[in-house]
């Protein structure tokens, strides 16, 4: 991590291709906007994944992209999609930090002229926040959850991801939470989905090799369906109710995934696995760590399921394996009732109800060859339609462009 003299003494890489200067984000206005996102840290996850997206359509664009972060090891993806990063500690919490971060990007915005800030999450929102308000800056937010909210200070500390000049929502969902806790008016919030990399997630694009690759590894039969249950592994996630669900359905013709890393929650691990071990499923059950090639995951399976107990935000997983044409179980609630057409591109169960989830998974066991064939086609459909990465992209820009032309499609 950068010390506050390490970052006032680095100068910014510029980007591998210099953009045309008589051209902007969009190309009508001869200004070149800098954006800088600012977010704790490049690891991985779909806030990471779209600020680097992001990123790559500002410089394409023909503006200049900079990304402040605490760094990780998407940084390289950053460079190649020729953007700038600044490593500081906004992934701190400590109050004390924050208030050095505030001076710390008013420093960085003044030295690289920036023309927006955009914040991606709250601790590093509030050293921003105040940094484009000391600087004249535009500021925008992208609300990326409902976050925890019993509380007058988590509502307070939460209520900077709507101090934005515009607030991304990345749903309905998340824009009716907005409204309703937070009061932002309407007029000021831009509902945004998450968008997916559909030349990655295409079944054209995956080879059989690198799925039959995966299934050895996995040593996965040849002869059984395979149920996948992608995610990290938290309680919310829903594995627990997943499990149960599959001792409801009854059956010991299949195989289920439960796929993700634990990311430190051991504890948590070891419980799945006793419950799955008292169930007397060992053979039908298996946790996975975390899998570098999700499109071949997907590809191998018969169904993927998202049992999520607390509504998801967006929900990626549902969305990618939709994408790739494979039948989809998303639970009732939250982004899922948007991305998934319940009963045409896939199915919804209950929330926190195994039987519910059991039921689906058993219609879309016996669905014929030629019903499979119907929801696959819609489901591609569906996603290609309204939740590409170029969509995402172009409408974000948007944003970008309504604040520095002072220009609005709103009445």
């Amino acid at each position: 991590m950068n010390t506050d003299n390490n970052i006032e003494n680095t100068e910014a890489k510029s980007p591998a291709t210099e953009p045309d200067p008589e051209s902007n984000i969009d190309g009508d206005d001869p200004r070149l906007p800098t954006v800088m996102q600012v977010l704790p840290e490049l690891l991985t996850g779909g806030v990471e994944r779209g600020t680097v997206d992001i990123a790559a359509a500002i410089v394409e664009g023909g503006g200049r992209s900079i990304v402040v972060s605490a760094g990780g090891p998407m940084t390289h993806e950053l460079k190649r999609v020729g953007a700038e990063h600044f490593e500081l500690p906004v992934a701190s919490k400590n109050p004390f930090v924050m208030r050095q971060n505030i001076r710390r990007l008013v420093e960085l915005a003044k030295r690289e002229k920036v023309d927006i800030i955009h914040a991606r999450s709250r601790a590093p929102a509030w050293s921003a926040w105040y940094a484009s308000r000391r600087t004249g800056t535009h500021f925008v937010t992208t609300f990326h959850g409902t976050y925890g909210h019993s509380n007058w200070f988590k509502r307070r500390y939460n209520a900077v991801m709507t101090k934005g000049e515009r607030v991304i929502a990345i749903s309905d969902f998340i824009a009716g939470h907005i409204r309703k806790v937070y009061s932002v008016p309407s007029s000021n919030i831009r509902v945004i989905p998450r968008g997916i990399d559909l030349d990655k997630f295409d079944s054209n694009n995956v080879s059989q090799e690198r799925v039959i690759k995966l299934a050895s590894e996995w040593r996965l039969p040849d002869d059984k369906p395979i149920i996948l249950l992608p995610g990290r592994l938290t309680r919310w996630k829903g594995q627990s109710v997943f499990i149960k669900a599959i001792k409801e359905l009854g059956r010991s013709d299949i195989q289920c995934l439960m796929v993700g890393s634990d990311q430190g929650r051991e504890d948590y691990r070891r419980e799945l696995e006793h419950e799955i071990k008292h169930h007397k499923m060992e053979d039908i059950i298996h946790v996975v760590d975390h899998c570098d090639d999700m499109p071949a995951a997907y590809m191998l399976t018969d169904v993927v399921v998202s049992a999520s107990t607390d509504p998801e935000a967006f929900g990626r997983v549902v969305v990618e394996g939709q994408a790739l044409g494979r039948p989809v179980i998303g639970t009732n609630h939250g982004g899922s009732k948007e991305t998934i057409v319940d009963g045409e591109t896939g199915w919804l169960s209950e929330p926190n109800d195994p039987k519910s989830m059991a039921e689906a998974i058993a219609k879309i066991l016996n669905l014929t060859e030629k019903q499979r064939i119907k929801v696959s086609e819609k489901a591609i459909s569906h996603i290609r339609e309204n939740y590409s990465k170029e969509a995402m992209c172009a409408k974000t820009l948007d944003v970008y462009n309504e604040l520095i032309t002072g220009d609005s499609d709103l009445p």
